[in-house]
């Protein structure tokens, strides 16, 4: 499944105490169908330290929000938009806003079963 939100999309959310809040997308979860949003949804989380140097206290961190509860927001329209995709002329597999029907960014094409990274190839 193509990714309708991707790392450092500008979201707004939808629904929920930080309805209205605009962030960037920190970090995509998709097997639980869930982003982390720098500054939005934040929780505390009271730790005490567990070796010397270890953060104690009490530690704000942000929790992830269901995908369904977002949208990316399209740069020209400035509106929180639903994503569609396309190929273009050169067979490129590109998002685009539904609204104004402008391309929001590439998608890179990685062949299924492909490594995740570089490091996964060296340990091979």
């Amino acid at each position: 499944m193509a990714a309708r939100i991707r790392k450092s999309d500008t979201i707004e959310v939808l629904s929920g105490r930080d309805r209205g809040k605009r962030g960037t997308v920190e970090r995509v979860i998709p097997r639980e169908r869930r982003v982390v949003v720098e500054g939005i949804n934040i929780r505390k989380r009271h730790t005490r330290a567990r070796r010397p140097g270890a953060p104690q206290g009490i530690i704000e961190f942000p929790a992830p929000l269901h995908i369904s509860n977002v949208a990316v927001v399209c740069e020209p329209c400035d509106r929180p938009v639903r994503v569609g995709f396309r190929f273009l002329a050169d067979g490129s597999k590109v998002r685009f806003c539904r609204r104004c029907d402008e391309v929001i960014a590439p998608v890179e094409a990685r062949p299924r079963g492909a490594a995740q990274s570089d490091d996964a190839e060296a340990e091979a």
